[in-house]
């Protein structure tokens, strides 16, 4: 649950917008989007190995983005 500490004489706007900043921070929205289905350990390992083969590819100039 997240808390914004105001005073009586902010305006509701700052208030609102340190809460989406806050919200932001938690990454609550991913945590979710995460949690709704469940990927094997494997899978998850497989797909970070592909990322950083094609981050490397990107870097040395193979693949033109």
């Amino acid at each position: 649950m997240l808390i914004i500490d105001s005073k009586d004489c902010e305006n509701i706007d700052k208030a609102l917008k340190k809460y989406k900043k806050k919200f932001e921070k938690a990454r609550v929205l991913l945590q979710l989007r995460t949690r709704q289905s469940f990927t094997k350990p494997s899978v998850k390992r497989r797909t970070q190995v592909l990322k950083a083969v094609y981050r490397q590819a990107l870097a040395s100039g193979k693949i033109e983005d």
